[in-house]
């Protein structure tokens, strides 16, 4: 499985400031997924956190490691046109910043499944190195 960022539009709802995937790189519908996102200085939130030393912010470490997790879910094909909530984060560990040139590779496997809620572990690491892990719940829906 291989998606670029106008594949990933096909599959996420997530648009412009909130499209925090660049490329999904590998996976398995249903099963795993891994995805990178580019840090550049330009991302609007690098305004507001912190404009004399960039950092970007752990919350959105957070989404985007969900939407990665929401394309192996959402790809299946009974899956396809429904969306994927962010239902909890669960013993969140953030273990280095992410910062302008970073490139993060995060990758999220399903766990569990049980009728529209899924449970993914997530990573997030940069040059080899965690930077955020989490487990994270989703609420597959309509609405």
């Amino acid at each position: 499985m291989q998606y670029d960022s106008n594949q990933i539009a096909e599959i996420l709802p997530h648009r412009y400031p909130f499209a925090l995937v660049d490329r999904i790189v590998d996976g398995e519908p249903g099963k795993w997924a891994k995805g990178i996102k580019c840090v550049t200085v330009n991302e609007p939130f690098f305004q507001g956190h912190f404009p004399q030393k960039h950092v970007m912010p752990g919350v959105l470490l957070i989404e985007a490691m969900a939407q990665v997790g929401g394309v192996a879910i959402l790809s299946l094909p009974e899956n396809r046109g429904k969306l994927a909530f962010l239902g909890r984060v669960h013993d969140a560990r953030f273990k280095r910043q992410v910062v302008p040139g970073d490139v993060v590779e995060m990758e999220c496997v399903l766990t569990k499944q049980r009728g529209p809620v899924g449970i993914g572990t997530c990573k997030a690491t940069v040059n080899g190195e965690v930077a955020v892990t989490a487990e994270i719940t989703f609420a597959i829906g309509t609405e």
